[in-house]
């Protein structure tokens, strides 16, 4: 939900809330809302971290259609003292990293069109509450949440935001979990997706590697199509873990003086799961 050098809209707060304004959903709206979400209620059982649909149930709300984030927050603050808020699509880092630093959730309150249901570029409400909020449930993935604020507000000081965003990017939007000997999906980009979420799990085309944190901060990625990486996770409590206690000054630094590595490249020291075909990246590229 972060960017750089936006304006802010006319009518929003300065912190770049603006209200819900459930009441002027239209009916379409909600339909849409019912499709995105009976159809990926249907899909995930058993590809979806088990926390993941323990907390579905935060979003079952008393009123039909696309949440109430009055309602909504009222349950999720009972749960784990974080709370969803309104605002008008992509806003600056530094008040995203605020938001989350004080336990509020960004999310855009806008939906996608019927003829956008598989993909859409920008964020909107189902990929915002359907695909982060049943995770703020989590007590570890809630503290999660807010540490990765805390350190964004660190970033944002010291400049060095690029190499945090990819920490959000391949966990909290892209990641895997291991569960045993297999894998489950959690990151938000592939639970609010029909089609990654069959992608993520059943292609041969991405790699599937073990999570380190130096490597994914150097790790490219794309925000246009599937991910031709997917970083594996041991469990919420190990990200947590490395995320508190891991002093990122000196890391950046160290970073500071190493190349990028390109999206599709496996390294001598990774932990494989998948070592990908890249057919499909390589077939949409020519």
């Amino acid at each position: 939900m972060a960017q750089h050098s936006l304006i802010r809209p006319e009518g929003a707060a300065s912190d770049w809330t603006i209200p819900q304004n459930w009441a002027a959903y239209t009916a379409e709206d909600h339909a849409t809302w019912d499709i995105l979400f009976e159809r990926q209620a249907a899909l995930l059982p058993g590809r979806v971290t088990p926390e993941f649909i323990a907390g579905l149930d935060v979003l079952r709300l008393s009123k039909p259609g696309i949440p109430d984030f009055e309602e909504l927050s009222e349950r999720l603050m009972k749960a784990t003292g974080w709370q969803v808020v309104a605002v008008p699509g992509l806003v600056p880092d530094d008040i995203f990293f605020d938001h989350l630093a004080n336990r509020r959730f960004v999310s855009g309150n806008f939906i996608r069109r019927r003829d956008q249901l598989d993909y859409l570029q920008e964020p909107d409400v189902f990929h915002d509450v359907f695909g982060h909020v049943p995770l703020l449930a989590h007590p570890v993935f809630a503290d999660y949440m807010q540490a990765y604020g805390e350190g964004g507000q660190r970033a944002a000081q010291a400049g060095v935001i690029e190499k945090l965003a990819r920490l959000y990017w391949y966990t909290v939007e892209f990641g895997l979990v291991r569960s045993g000997d297999e894998l489950k999906l959690y990151g938000a980009g592939i639970v609010s997706s029909y089609t990654e979420s069959l992608f993520a799990l059943d292609d041969p085309s991405p790699n599937r590697i073990g999570f380190d944190l130096r490597r994914l901060m150097r790790t490219k990625y794309r925000i246009d199509d599937f991910q031709q990486n997917y970083f594996v996770i041991d469990s919420f409590e190990d990200l947590l873990d490395q995320t508190l206690n891991t002093d990122f000054g000196p890391l950046y630094a160290e970073l500071e003086g190493q190349a990028d590595i390109e999206i599709e490249t496996i390294l001598p020291g990774d932990h494989v799961f998948t070592r990908g075909t890249q057919a499909y990246a390589r077939a949409k590229a020519a």
